[in-house]
């Protein structure tokens, strides 16, 4: 099944410009590493209809175009719905995503409701709008995956995204809790899932401006510069300019993850730890080297940087 998802390079296209290499390099990139991680998760099977959330935005437009992709090469039957929340943010340019989809060949539904209002309402000037836009935002969509008989829906958060919701949680929220690629929704009647997880930001936005997707502005999160979100992304970007690499290093390190070397007790029973006479390779050692691979096997063509 892999071998179907998933595509090898192709090879170089000789005198073509370097420009159109390089875009199709990174089209195969995306196409490869979606398809992976549909793969690694099983996030699409045989008779999926899948909701696929737009926003508007780079993330989701490039996560609808590269379904559509593996959609013409999938060994699965399965739909895709675009649906986008048209929340009545002032200036929103409503008429922009039915156009575009419209282009498509994908059904695609706009609700609209007005949560821009009662996110106004409720939240005072100058606090963040995300918790209570968020909440809304999904119980809307629940509704729309059910009248649209749905069973799955899909959303374009990136693996930069993912990374910046583990220091979120890890610096504010006392949580070693990150954005899973696959999990059921709050009432257990959907499954979520996030294609784009092993998709760097940046090839992202290289795949907008070369598609020429019609960008909306958000005026309501995406608009907030002291979020402290925007703060972990501009500090993992730091990183990445200072160390390359460690972006990656680090979302592999949330794919390899031992309970026995933290300290929850909820994960590893140590309480009742006894010596059982076995060896075990992740006991304690008396001279405990760390080991730092060359490349990690789940996201090809990364280097480890070791500082």
């Amino acid at each position: 099944m892999s071998a179907v998802w998933t595509e090898n390079e192709a090879p170089t296209l000789g005198k073509e410009a370097k420009i159109e290499r390089e875009t199709h390099k990174l089209e195969k990139r995306l196409c490869r590493q979606v398809g992976q991680a549909i793969v690694d998760y099983n996030m699409i099977e045989e008779g999926d209809r899948i909701m696929v959330c737009m926003s508007g935005g780079k993330d989701s437009y490039g996560m609808l175009d590269i379904l559509i992709k593996m959609k013409q090469r999938a060994p699965v039957n399965f739909e895709l719905v675009a649906v986008n929340l048209d929340q009545k943010q002032p200036g929103f340019p409503e008429h922009i995503l039915p156009e575009y989809l419209a282009t498509t060949g994908v059904p695609f539904h706009i609700e609209t409701q007005d949560t821009y209002s009662i996110v106004k309402r409720n939240i005072p000037e100058g606090k963040t709008m995300c918790s209570l836009c968020s909440r809304l935002r999904r119980g809307i969509l629940y509704k729309v995956a059910r009248e649209l008989k749905c069973n799955k829906l899909a959303l374009g958060h990136h693996r930069d995204d993912m990374l910046q919701t583990f220091f979120l949680n890890m610096f504010f929220g006392g949580k070693l809790k990150g954005m899973p690629p696959k999990l059921t929704s709050d009432n257990g009647e959907f499954i979520v899932i996030r294609p784009m997880a092993y998709v760097a930001e940046k090839d992202l936005i290289r795949w907008a401006e070369h598609r020429q997707f019609p960008i909306i502005p958000c005026s309501l999160c995406g608009s907030q510069e002291n979020l402290q979100r925007v703060q972990a992304g501009k500090m993992l970007r730091e990183w990445e300019k200072q160390y390359p690499g460690r972006a990656e290093t680090m979302f592999t390190a949330l794919q390899n993850v031992v309970p026995s070397h933290l300290m929850d007790s909820k994960l590893h029973d140590f309480k009742n730890l006894k010596t059982t006479g076995i060896p075990d390779e992740n006991g304690d050692k008396a001279f405990d080297e760390e080991e730092f691979p060359t490349a990690v096997p789940s996201l090809p063509g990364l280097q480890v940087i070791q500082v």
